[in-house]
């Protein structure tokens, strides 16, 4: 993405946003689901939602670029706080440009509030941008792709054979990859923040439950 695409404040803040781009296109991240294209798509959904909802363009872009900053795989016991350690360290890179008290604290509220794990709820426009444009990646096919893409990292089974959709047990995402398709993200569309987001939301929701009838249909085996 280039900055002339983009309409900010300043030249200041086309000078941040470059720094801070090559800064995020370098992280090490922890897994093919969460690396720089995952900003990317992000940032994408974010321009998306921003354009219909408002909300501060600068601050949008700069927490998504850093939102995974920090990535630690999802079986490390720091997984949980990852976005707290991001938010730290992007305002640890970011005060070297003089940006405000206010909107590093803008920047930091948006990057720690956009975890599922964190569960806290987003008090700026901004942070609610970041937050849906990041769970839209959790949907459609490349929210499918994301899935089985952590879930073979993580050595888990493809679904239940003998009970594939869950009738006569709990379901269990740690174990059975299927099943976080009703854990999680078909629970996704119902806890976004935005309109715009929402609508987003349930769209590549249907293609979800699309993909799950298919996926049924083909490994039935009674």
């Amino acid at each position: 993405m280039k900055a002339a695409h983009l309409k900010f404040d300043n030249q200041e803040q086309y000078h941040i946003f470059n720094n801070i781009y090559s800064y995020a296109e370098s992280v090490n991240y922890a897994d093919s689901a969460h690396g720089f294209d995952h900003v990317l798509r992000v940032l994408k959904n974010a321009l998306d939602i921003q354009r219909q909802e408002g909300g501060n363009l600068f601050t949008v872009i700069i927490a998504v670029l850093l939102h995974d900053c920090v990535s630690i795989p999802k079986n490390h016991p720091d997984s949980n706080i990852s976005s707290t350690l991001s938010a730290n360290k992007a305002v640890e890179l970011l005060r070297k440009y003089y940006i405000n008290g206010t909107d590093l604290e803008a920047i930091h509220h948006a990057i720690e509030a956009h975890s599922y794990s964190r569960g806290i709820t987003p008090n700026t426009i901004e942070a609610a941008i970041v937050q849906d444009a990041d769970r839209l990646d959790a949907l459609g096919a490349i929210g499918i792709a994301r899935m089985f893409s952590v879930s073979g990292s993580l050595k888990r089974s493809l679904y239940d054979y003998p009970d594939p959709l869950a009738k006569h047990r709990k379901l269990d995402d740690k174990t059975y990859t299927l099943d976080h398709i009703e854990t999680k993200l078909l629970q996704l569309p119902e806890l976004m923040q935005t309109s715009a987001g929402k609508h987003m939301a349930f769209e590549r929701a249907n293609f979800i439950n699309s993909f799950k009838e298919q996926l049924i249909s083909e490994i039935r085996t009674s």
